[in-house]
């Protein structure tokens, strides 16, 4: 097999896996749409799921999620305005994605608790994801 060859497969690879990245990209918006998706429907329910986020960064993420179709803003105009976020069907492709990171994520963090790490230098299992299924 030629090197172009190899390269071109790997591109085929690297291209789509960027474009999930740069929807996805950063610490909080897996986060956003798990809370969203096991009920979390207001900005400060979102906000109580989700240790460490601020306003600021809840409200750009979640215009960013909008944006892309994973999670709708809905205005209900009553005394006083409501908002609710809710996730898209479409956000539901990405639950085998949460569920093997999460797997990932368990798996590495008790291998490295079993080659000597700490609890304090590994983190903390995260509690809080979508139902299976």
């Amino acid at each position: 097999m030629s090197v172009k060859k190899i390269k071109s497969n790997c591109l085929e690879t690297i291209k789509p896996v960027r474009d999930a990245l740069d929807v996805l990209s950063g610490k909080w918006k897996l986060a956003i749409i798990v809370s969203v998706s096991v009920g979390n429907d207001r900005f400060t329910d979102i906000q109580d799921s989700i240790p460490g986020i601020t306003p600021k960064v809840l409200a750009k993420e979640l215009k960013e999620l909008e944006q892309h179709q994973l999670i709708k803003r809905t205005v209900i105009d009553d005394y006083p305005v409501k908002i609710i976020y809710q996730p898209q069907p479409y956000s539901s492709t990405l639950n085998p994605i949460i569920f093997a990171l999460k797997d990932w994520g368990i798996n590495h963090k008790r291998k490295l608790f079993e080659e000597g790490f700490t609890m304090n230098e590994i983190g903390e299992i995260p509690q809080c994801l979508p139902e299976e299924g």
